[in-house]
């Protein structure tokens, strides 16, 4: 069993290097996937993921596949997607899920249309899925370094991104200027999934930002024991998934969001917090 689980990581560089930078990942977005599920904007990270699209077919068509130019381009494309969605709805009142979704869409057709005009079929599948088994030096440091601001940024908007959560009105009233910390909110979410573009593609990064978020609600109540959970599911989704990834000869990134996925499941089943085993045992409690 130890060598099943270490032997890999202990044999080939590639997986140690994916597992780091996977590692790095779950440190920084699981605790952002938390927020953008307290916030009601779960599907704000997917959207964000396709609306990079374009950026990264932009990137790929003056660089190749190099990873400077594809980072570069997703987040331009990243930042003019949530950015001026985010400043649209706000100066016009409306509301964001829609202007989102206006400028996602658009957005997604023109990458869908640069995309296929650029790349042939292995290349396309490379963008979509991703390759964190292909993670070099190069992607590694674009990974921890999108952590380390991440979490640098956090330290200081924490309290101001978890009173936006739950009582904007009596921060707006405090002065806490919410828009502005919003926008640097949707400006970290498009960096760590630029970051996880590279390593799981566009359809795959949302994966690690989300199922651990959404798992962890059902094991705690406080916002950062919320965060422990997340960043620790995530992190142990990242570690099995490349195992079996390893073993099984599964797609990485897949196989990383599927263990999400099942971590995801369990908690809704099995967790303390709202979870269906609570509710039905409060159920019985109550009965009896």
């Amino acid at each position: 069993m130890i060598e099943a689980l270490l032997g890999p990581f202990a044999e080939f560089s590639f997986l140690r290097r994916a597992l780091v930078g996977c590692l790095a990942l779950s440190v920084s977005a699981a605790p952002l996937g938390l927020f953008l599920m307290l916030r009601r904007m779960s599907l704000t990270g997917d959207v964000l993921a396709h609306g990079i699209l374009p950026g990264v077919a932009v990137g790929f068509l003056l660089g190749g596949l190099s990873v400077l130019s594809l980072a570069v381009g997703g987040l331009a494309g990243g930042l003019l997607v949530a950015l001026g969605a985010g400043a649209l709805s706000r100066l016009t009142g409306g509301r964001e899920d829609a202007a989102l979704a206006a400028v996602y869409l658009v957005a997604l057709a023109f990458g869908v249309a640069l995309v296929s005009t650029v790349a042939d079929s292995v290349e396309v599948m490379g963008l979509l899925f991703g390759n964190v088994l292909g993670v070099d030096d190069s992607v590694l440091l674009l990974m921890c370094g999108v952590a380390t601001v991440t979490l640098f940024a956090l330290a200081f908007a924490w309290r101001p991104l978890v009173l936006e959560c739950f009582d904007p009105a009596f921060g707006a009233a405090e002065g806490a200027r919410g828009g502005l910390w919003h926008l640097l909110f949707l400006a970290l979410v498009v960096l760590n999934v630029v970051a996880a573009i590279v390593a799981l593609g566009t359809l795959m990064a949302v994966g690690l930002l989300m199922l651990p978020a959404i798992a962890a609600r059902h094991w705690a109540t406080e916002v950062s024991a919320m965060a422990r959970v997340a960043v620790g599911i995530a992190a142990a989704s990242s570690g099995l998934g490349l195992l079996l990834s390893f073993h099984l000869d599964l797609p990485s990134g897949p196989a990383i969001v599927l263990v999400a996925g099942a971590a995801w499941a369990g908690s809704v089943t099995l967790g303390p917090v709202d979870s269906l085993r609570a509710r039905l045992w409060r159920g019985r409690h109550l009965a009896g």
